[in-house]
């Protein structure tokens, strides 16, 4: 090293990290044209931890705490270097801060309905919201499988991910609890708490602590709503003639408000609608009528005229009725 670089070079006595914004999840502290101090001073505060990296390579460690830098507090970086034990120089390593406080208020949800088994209305297309929170709890795993040596890494860079691993999971959880429709809004807690489960070793493989989960709402698209608004409107009804009778109950008071002819037209008009509508359910109600047998054709007994002829006075020949003369021996009638 020539004593102009060696001049251009500075030498770090302290390595702390402030976070300036939300949402950082890990920060790499600027190394360049820098180099440690031996002996030098690291600050990791509470909610963050600290990780050397040294030619590409996972050295030390740190939790929150003051620490000084020498080959005691450095055994894993002492190692890769080969220091012995009286090393004094400044050294070279990458050093990464990492906040392992709660990332809160991180939202799922489903941007399509996802097609479920229900065992009442068999196929069902759902929609799921919901709020969960985490925090990062292994330094080592989350660089080495999500961060890496990117200068800042930030919990929107991982929103994508975790929420559509939530949301693959969430319909096999729904899949396997056989809870109905109709059911799943009382077992919101109960299907929050199997969802976690099964989100939490994904979440771990990460290097990250799922601390909780919560389902807000359950929803059907809206063409399906209208349809189950229906079904549940004609199931409150039940019987039809006590609904009625609520209805004209409850127009009573409208008009009695109403003063004269229009009082009376108006209970007029519900005594007539009342009527109407029992008539309408009794019809609806009374099962059919039997057909009666059609009645067979009795002749005319025997000696005694149709119901449109007399008999003749003189011959008593049979002649109809209007006749005023016989035809068979001509005597009037």
């Amino acid at each position: 090293m020539g004593l102009r670089d060696f001049l251009g070079k500075q030498f770090i006595d302290v390595i702390q990290w402030t976070e300036s914004e939300d949402g950082v999840l890990a920060y790499r502290y600027p190394m360049q044209d820098m180099e440690i101090q031996n002996g030098g001073k690291l600050t990791v505060r509470d909610s963050q931890m600290a990780l050397f990296v040294n030619e590409g390579r996972i050295a030390d460690a740190f939790g929150p705490g003051l620490y000084t830098l020498n080959t005691q507090n450095l055994p894993l970086l002492t190692d890769l270097m080969n220091w012995d034990k009286a090393f004094k120089s400044p050294f070279l390593s990458d050093v990464y801060f990492f906040s392992t406080r709660l990332q809160v208020n991180q939202r799922w949800g489903t941007a399509t309905p996802i097609t479920i088994r229900d065992k009442e209305f068999g196929a069902v297309r759902l929609r799921g919201y919901g709020i969960y929170s985490y925090r990062l709890a292994d330094a080592r795993m989350f660089y080495t499988k999500v961060s890496g040596t990117r200068e800042v890494y930030g919990v929107a860079d991982l929103e994508g991910q975790l929420r559509n691993t939530i949301i693959g999971l969430m319909a096999d959880t729904f899949g396997e609890s056989n809870v109905p429709f109709l059911d799943m809004a009382a077992n919101q807690v109960d299907l929050a708490q199997r969802i976690a489960e099964r989100v939490r070793p994904v979440f771990a493989d990460l290097g990250l602590l799922l601390d909780s989960f919560v389902v807000e709402s359950l929803s059907l698209p809206d063409e399906l709503q209208k349809l189950l608004d229906q079904r549940i409107g004609m199931t409150m009804v039940g019987d039809m003639n006590r609904y009625t009778q609520f209805q004209v109950a409850q127009s009573m008071p409208i008009a009695a408000a109403n003063e004269g002819g229009g009082a009376a037209g108006i209970g007029v008009g519900l005594g007539a609608g009342l009527t109407m509508a029992q008539q309408m359910m009794g019809a609806m109600n009374r099962p059919p009528a039997p057909a009666a047998p059609a009645a067979a054709a009795q002749p005319p007994a025997s000696g005694a005229p149709a119901a449109d002829a007399k008999f003749c006075m003189s011959c008593g020949k049979s002649i109809p009725r209007p006749a005023k003369f016989c035809p068979e021996c001509g005597a009037g009638q």
